[in-house]
C-alpha cells in the first residue's frame, strides 16, 4: 500500500477543512495555530449548546480530554453522538488514560457513546485503554510505542478504528495494516501540546481523507518531519515550538516525498 503523502497535503491545501476540536485549557492555542499553519481552519467549541450545531458544519471532530469536567464531558458525548449520526470523522486523544479512575470511567464511556475513527495516544495511554493494569506519568508516557502494538491490535479489533500510537516510532494500526513513521526528534516531547496538536492535525487529514489509515499516517508523517526541519533552526523548547509552527505553515508536498521515512506492512 503506498500512501498518497503529497496528494493529501495538496488536497488539505486547497480545502483548508473546519475541524472542531473539544480539547483541553493547556494547548488550545498551540493547536488552533498549528492547525491553521498546516491549511485547515480550526474551532474550538465546547458548550452543550452548540457543540451538535458545530460538528454539522465540521470536517471532523476531534476529542481530547486533557482537561476534563462535567460539563465538557456532556458536550464530547453530545458532539460524538452527533457526528457518528452525521459520519464524520471523530478523533479521540485519551490523554493520561490510566492515571485516574475517573478519567478512565469518563473514556469508557466516551468509546460507549460513538466509535472513534481514529484513536491516537502515547504507549501508555493506548495500553491503559485496552484495558491493561498501566499507570500513566500524569500525561506522560512510560512504554514505548512498539510495545503497545498488541493494544493497539486489541482496540483496532474491537471499535473498528485506526489507532495511532505516538514514539520514538510512531505506529498505526487498522486490521491487518501495520504503518510505521521514523521521523521526528526527542525535542518534540519537549513541548507542551505536541501530542494534541498531532491528534488535531490527524482530523484534518481525515476531513479529507477517504481511509482514515491514510489519513494518520499522513498526520504522523507530517508531524514528525517538521520536527526534523525545525530542529535544524531551534535546539531549544521555546525556539523550537515557534519554529515548528512555521515549518507547518511552510511544509510541501516535496518535504513530504523526500524526507518521510514511513514502512506499511
Amino acid at each position: 500500500m503506498v500512501i498518497q503523502l503529497e496528494a493529501n497535503l495538496e488536497k488539505l491545501h486547497a480545502t483548508a477543512p473546519l475541524v472542531h476540536n473539544i480539547t483541553n485549557f493547556v494547548v488550545m492555542n498551540f493547536t488552533a495555530n498549528a492547525l491553521l499553519a498546516v491549511g485547515a481552519s480550526p474551532v474550538m467549541a465546547h458548550a452543550v449548546e452548540e457543540v451538535e450545531d458545530m460538528v454539522a458544519i465540521a470536517g471532523a471532530l476531534v476529542i481530547n480530554i486533557g482537561t476534563l469536567s462535567t460539563h465538557w464531558v456532556e458536550g464530547m458525548k453530545l458532539a460524538m453522538r452527533k457526528a457518528a449520526e452525521l459520519g464524520k470523522p471523530i478523533i479521540l486523544d485519551p490523554v493520561g488514560a490510566g492515571a485516574t479512575p475517573y478519567r478512565n470511567n469518563v473514556l469508557t464511556e466516551l468509546l460507549e457513546t460513538a466509535p472513534p475513527t481514529i484513536i491516537r495516544g502515547n504507549g501508555s495511554e493506548i495500553l491503559a485503554l485496552a484495558g491493561a493494569n498501566v499507570r500513566t506519568k500524569g500525561v506522560d508516557s512510560t512504554t514505548d510505542s512498539v510495545d503497545s502494538i498488541g493494544a493497539a491490535q486489541a482496540l483496532s479489533a474491537r471499535f473498528g478504528s485506526v489507532v495511532s500510537v505516538s514514539g520514538a516510532v510512531d505506529v498505526i494500526v487498522h486490521g491487518a495494516r501495520t504503518g510505521w513513521v521514523s521521523n521526528g526528534v526527542p525535542l518534540m516531547t519537549k513541548v507542551t501540546g505536541m501530542g494534541c496538536s498531532a491528534s488535531a492535525i490527524a482530523g484534518a487529514f481525515a476531513a479529507i481523507c477517504n481511509d482514515p489509515f491514510d489519513a494518520a499516517v499522513s498526520a504522523a508523517a507530517t508531524m514528525g518531519v517538521c520536527g526534523e526541519l525545525a530542529y535544524r533552526n531551534a535546539k531549544l523548547p521555546g525556539s523550537f515550538q515557534i519554529a515548528f509552527l512555521d515549518t507547518l505553515a511552510a511544509i510541501s508536498p516535496g518535504h513530504l516525498a523526500e524526507l518521510s521515512k514511513i514502512r506499511i506492512e
